[in-house]
């Protein structure tokens, strides 16, 4: 064997590590932007035709724009805190980031909201795929009604398949994938509203206080609920903070991280805004005051109608890729857990290499297979057992929109920065992370009232599209 093969075999033996001691990072700007944006640009898209018609072109058009420039800031705060300013010691998860800059009990709290956040989210994107797969067997036959659950039960086996990917930095062509069929639901979306306008002639809503009082048959009282569930939506449309630390963790170590993830939040959630935008003033501007919680429904009679089951596909193929993004903070934090806890057990520690398919080898490891599945299949139950669950999920992202995406930012971002309290920085970021705690607790208030009248019909197992 020559020098030069010695050489390359002692390097696959040695892969190249980084300044901790693990494999050397190879993601990109490109591969951190297709994370945020398969994460972002989920299915809530089409819900915001129907918040801007209850808040009207004014109101409507600022508070996206004002939710996207608040993300975008608390986002690059976070992402400088990914290395601790002292020692330069990286953190791997968003609560490692709070360990390193807050502690105590604020740990515990962020914890609390993350993981059920991330939780719930798994369970609505597993509700919302099998509602698109009952659209496309239906098609335009309105009678059409039938129980979800088989469809649930496929994506759960999907997802138990997928869920063996080991962790986010093998996730990159998944994320792309999902981020692009994001954008092909969200151009037809926006391509059929335009249709609907100049079918109607060039007519589109003119309302500019959204939704009147009196409209079949709102109240003030109506109208105010469906205001604040308008603000949660918007606000819960651009609550991501929560995986961008396990995004920041993939990137190479040169340029610094920090530089590189400001400009894939910046990338992503520019591009995120202008489709926020599109879909959610031209689906208005479509449909006025009728507009739909889901934009695709209210082309049930639209001819050619498969042009509307490309885009539902497209929602199945987006939400299959965002639940491992979503995913995988949970396992890490897991699996990271227990390896601290029992490093010696071989259950837990030993990898498998298994040729797959003569498609190149797959890493298994017994105790991600098991804790995993049981994770998926826990999901898929619940969200079969509870059909209105996504009322929960409204709720649990009502609740941590603040803390995750404002507050947690802002106070690691003034402790690393040791910002004097009272100083004038300080006091412009507190009364950012206090305008956004108002905003959490009206849209929270309005989940509450949602989830008790969707109560009020409960019925189990019957989650009907």
């Amino acid at each position: 064997m020559s020098l030069v093969d010695e050489a390359a075999a002692a390097a696959d033996d040695h892969p190249p590590l980084d300044d901790d001691g693990l494999p050397r990072r190879t993601g990109t700007m490109v591969t951190a932007a297709a994370h945020i944006i398969t994460s972002v640009i989920g299915s809530g898209v089409l819900s915001l035709a129907w918040a801007v018609a209850q808040l009207g072109w004014i109101a409507g058009s600022v508070s996206l724009i004002l939710f996207s420039i608040i993300t975008l800031f608390t986002s690059h705060l976070l992402a400088d805190c990914y290395r601790s300013s002292q020692t330069g010691k990286r953190n791997y998860s968003y609560m490692d980031v709070v360990n390193s800059n807050l502690g105590g009990l604020q740990i515990q709290l962020c914890g609390i909201a993350q993981y059920s956040l991330l939780f719930g989210l798994t369970i609505g994107y597993t509700i919302v795929t099998s509602t698109s797969i009952q659209l496309i067997k239906c098609g335009n036959d309105k009678e059409c009604r039938a129980s979800n659950n088989l469809f649930i039960l496929i994506y759960g086996v999907v997802q138990i398949v997928l869920s063996q990917i080991p962790n986010f930095h093998k996730l990159a062509y998944l994320s792309i994938v999902a981020a692009t069929m994001s954008f092909a639901y969200s151009f037809i979306g926006i391509a059929l509203s335009l249709t609907k306008i100049i079918q109607g002639n060039g007519h589109f809503e003119k309302s500019l206080v959204g939704v009147p009082v009196g409209w079949k048959g709102q109240t003030k009282e109506d109208k105010l609920w469906n205001v604040f569930s308008a603000l949660g939506d918007i606000a819960f449309a651009y609550a991501f903070s929560s995986i961008l630390t396990n995004i920041q963790d993939t990137l190479k170590s040169s340029p610094p991280e920090k530089k590189v993830m400001k400009k894939a939040t910046s990338l992503a959630i520019l591009v995120t805004t202008v489709f926020y935008l599109s879909c959610g003033l031209i689906g208005y501007a479509a449909f006025g005051s009728g507009a739909p919680g889901n934009l695709l429904t209210g082309f049930s009679s639209f001819k050619p109608f498969w042009i509307v089951d490309i885009a539902n596909i497209s929602i199945i193929i987006h939400l299959v890729g965002a639940y491992q993004v979503i995913c995988q903070p949970i396992y890490a934090f897991v699996e990271g857990w227990c390896i601290n806890k029992w490093p010696q057990n071989e259950f837990i520690t030993r990898e498998y290499s298994i040729n797959f398919l003569g498609m190149g080898n797959l890493s298994i490891n017994s105790f991600r297979l098991v804790w995993r599945t049981v994770f998926v299949i826990v999901a898929t139950v619940v969200a079969m057992v509870l059909p209105f669950f996504n009322q929960f999920v409204g709720l649990l992202g009502a609740i941590t929109f603040w803390p995750m995406t404002v507050y947690f930012p802002i106070e690691m971002y003034v402790a690393q920065r040791k910002i004097k309290r009272f100083s004038g920085a300080w006091n412009g970021l507190q009364i950012l992370s206090f305008f956004c705690l108002i905003v959490s607790l009206l849209a929270a208030v309005s989940s509450v009232h949602g989830l008790v009248m969707s109560v009020q019909k409960y019925r189990p197992f019957q989650n009907v599209s």
